[in-house]
């Protein structure tokens, strides 16, 4: 599927308005590094753009989003010809993006100026660049490190060593990224070095400082292109080249192609996919591409064959595993419930580098980039635990799991960065009072979260803190306004601000209004129904999010913010799909015993805002969340709530899906009449039976099974049992756990 794939999927972007705000990345799935060509160096975080003509150089990136920035990159350009300074501006040069290749195993990018064809492959741990070399004037390499750097040159050995620090957050303020570099040709001495402030050249085998720039000059040898093997650690000099040794030194430029290509193929291949219409296929690679980039590894591999990591907060290398750049907040929606069901093995090992980051700070982590920065509401790894556990996932990690979820949920921390905001409040008031921010999101959060800690606690007989959890659970309660049919922030003393703006942004909600976040209850809807007196008024309200104007008030922020703009550009009401508050506002209907209003508004946002160009998302793409949400709403089901082990049933977009499965097992699913018009599901036979229910069971799913849509140009008039409905707290009676 690799030939389907261009990385510059969602790519196109700017600070304020977002297709994506992806990179093309090139890399192994879940490498420690991944490549991207640089075209604009003075435009911070967003230092590519896919309609740029020009190229700095190969950027080494551990960047997960533009808002978290980069950390521990730098700059690799070749370059032939003199040079007069060492301002990148003079070293760039144009380049045809309609001729390079952009694909997740392998970059090919021709200067036009220099006319050297360049490749590049990944390994985990690093590249190899080979560049192809027309002009033999003073071949080389510019080799730039932002922030403080140093580097240093073996000429006997072909060599370069070094380290780069810079990044944006970290609790090691010394946090650096060791570099080992070799090369096929020998190193011309007399042209290599750096430039002086006064722009006089010097020439040198070592330097050290800050934004270093660096000059390597070649002795080719016209027949041979220049090979660059790289290799990086967070560990030690030592190690990287230990891991440039073990990586690269054995291997020919064809066969760590080969080797990437292998790997990309193991992942992608999990799921095929059949379709009439082929751009379809095309964007949902495209996204399962992305699936397999974040979280980055975080650890390495010592002599002995042992992982060991650098652990930023007691500044010393330990062992075993660690993963780094992702946020609950976005990946516990879709992330890890598609890993569930394709790679339980690969989860269980970030389950194990989630517990390992635990016991170094003594909390769970929120946001990780490189270490925990502590963006978003919510402690929501605890859902990212709770599905697992359901599922028979990782369960020798559970106790150890369960009591970091019980500490990190009552626990008050020294540095806000960790743990719960307000947790003292949210104790004493069931509720986080207005004066923290976003209080509205922290509370829905807190409760869903306080539910998989119960789930949790049921699953290992623990039923002091199971019941007392499951209270818990039920404080979204204590900030519904029946009058005005949302969740609202309330002071300490019970009141609600007024006026009230139900469409303004911010300060009590998190990136939406009142209208994106007042529906976050994935573990009670029945609950959130009663409290609206039912399902009729609860279906108007829904109703009446999606049949407005998608228009936005910005109070609480003071300008308008880039996921404002992209839910304005679309006419689906109130549901910002851009952002994951809405992820799954279409399933409320379903819940509301109205699936057919949920699966004609699924269909048509799957169809008319994704594709696989470089405008291709409705937002931004966060870590494989929202192509994750694609990927399972394309394929017919979708897991609102995870710690339940349910699926709930939406529509499929594909004439025939296969999902291949660890056990050997796979997952079959077809869709008769799955033409434009049809927007609705007319049967479903599971394993060739007639199926009722609303949702799915990841314990049938996993067991391998077929799956049958026939589609409808009309909806079913039909009533729903309280057991064909999703999973809700209110109404469990034993059937999800």
């Amino acid at each position: 599927m690799l030939e389907l794939i261009d990385t510059r999927q969602g790519t196109e972007n700017q600070y304020s308005y977002s297709n994506g705000n992806t990179l093309p990345l090139t890399g192994f799935p879940f490498g420690m590094n991944f490549f991207v060509p640089q075209t604009k160096h003075n435009n911070g975080s967003w230092f590519f753009h896919p309609r740029d003509r020009v190229f700095q150089g190969f950027r080494l990136t551990h960047q997960p989003s533009p808002w978290m920035g980069d950390f521990s990159h730098l700059l690799v350009t070749p370059i032939s010809g003199s040079f007069q300074n060492a301002d990148i501006y003079h070293y760039q040069s144009s380049y045809r993006p309609e001729s390079a290749i952009y694909q997740p195993h392998y970059l090919q990018i021709t200067q036009a100026r220099y006319q050297i064809k360049n490749e590049l492959v990944p390994t985990t741990y690093g590249a190899i660049l080979r560049s192809d070399y027309k002009d033999s004037n003073l071949p080389g390499l510019s080799l730039l490190l932002p922030g403080k750097g140093e580097i240093s040159l073996d000429i006997d050995k072909k060599q370069i060593t070094g380290y780069v620090s810079n990044f944006a957050g970290c609790e090691d303020p010394y946090f650096k990224m060791y570099f080992a570099m070799t090369f096929n040709h020998s190193i011309n001495q007399v042209h290599t070095g750096f430039f002086q402030e006064d722009k006089s050249f010097t020439p040198a085998l070592s330097a050290s400082g800050e934004d270093q720039q660096f000059l390597i000059r070649f002795l080719l040898n016209e027949s041979e292109p220049l090979e660059t093997r790289l290799a990086t650690s967070f560990i030690s000099s030592a190690q990287a080249e230990w891991n440039l040794t073990q990586e690269l030194s054995p291997f020919t430029f064809a066969a760590l192609k080969r080797k990437a290509a292998e790997a990309w193929e193991y992942y992608l291949n999990k799921i095929e996919v059949k379709n009439r219409d082929f751009s379809a296929v095309k964007t949902f690679y495209h996204c399962m591409y992305r699936m397999f980039l974040f979280p980055q590894k975080f650890y390495e591999v010592n002599q002995e064959g042992e992982p060991i990591h650098y652990d930023t907060t007691s500044k010393t290398v330990k062992p075993g595993v660690l993963y780094t750049n992702n946020g609950f907040w976005d990946t516990f929606r879709t992330v890890y419930p598609l890993y569930s069901l394709l790679i339980p093995n690969e989860y269980e090992e970030m389950l194990r580098g989630f517990l390992n980051n635990y016991r170094e700070t003594g909390f769970l982590p929120k946001w990780l980039s490189p270490d925990e920065r502590g963006l978003m509401p919510g402690t929501l790894i605890d859902a990212v635990i709770a599905d697992a556990a359901i599922k028979g996932i990782a369960l020798d990690l559970l106790p150890e799991l369960f009591e970091a979820m019980v500490k990190t949920a009552s626990t008050v921390s020294s540095k806000p960065t960790y743990g719960r905001q307000g947790i003292e409040d949210y104790d004493t008031y069931g509720y986080i009072p207005s004066s923290h921010h976003e209080s509205v999101n922290h509370t829905l959060d807190y409760a869903y979260s306080d539910f998989c800690i119960s789930r949790v606690a049921k699953q290992l007989g623990d039923k002091e803190i199971e019941k007392a959890f499951e209270k818990r659970a039920y404080n979204y309660r204590n900030i519904f306004h029946k009058e005005t049919g949302f969740m609202r922030a309330k002071d300490k003393q019970g009141k609600v601000e007024e006026p009230f703006n139900s469409f303004s942004w911010g300060q009590d909600y998190a990136e939406g209004s009142a209208w994106q976040s007042s529906f976050a209850v994935f573990h009670d809807f029945a609950g959130l129904i009663d409290s609206y007196g039912g399902k009729e008024p609860f279906r108007e309200k829904l109703v009446q999010l999606c049949n407005q104007e998608p228009v936005f008030e910005t109070k609480g922020y003071g300008f308008e913010i880039h996921e404002m703009s992209e839910m304005a550009a679309i006419d689906f009401g109130q549901v910002a799909i851009s952002n994951q508050p809405s992820f799954h506002l279409p399933y409320l209907f379903t819940y509301a015993g109205d699936p057919a209003s949920s699966q004609v508004l699924l269909k048509q946002l799957m169809t008319q805002l994704f594709s696989s160009c470089p405008t291709g998302y409705p937002g931004d793409e966060d870590n494989g969340s929202m192509s994750g949400w694609f990927i399972f709403n394309s394929m017919g089901f979708y897991p609102v709530c995870p710690g339940t082990g349910e699926y709930v049933i939406g529509i499929p977009i594909f004439d025939s899906v296969t999902i291949h499965l660890p056990n050997d097992k796979k997952i079959d699913i077809s869709t008769k009449f799955n033409q434009p018009q049809f927007n609705f599901i007319h049967q479903l036979a599971v394993n060739n039976e007639t199926y009722n229910k609303l949702f799915l069971n990841h314990d049938s799913l996993i067991k391998g099974c077929k799956l049958d849509f026939q589609l409808g140009l009309v909806p079913l008039d039909k009533k729903y049992a309280v057991d064909e409905l999703p999973y809700s707290l209110s109404t469990d009676t034993g059937k999800a756990i």
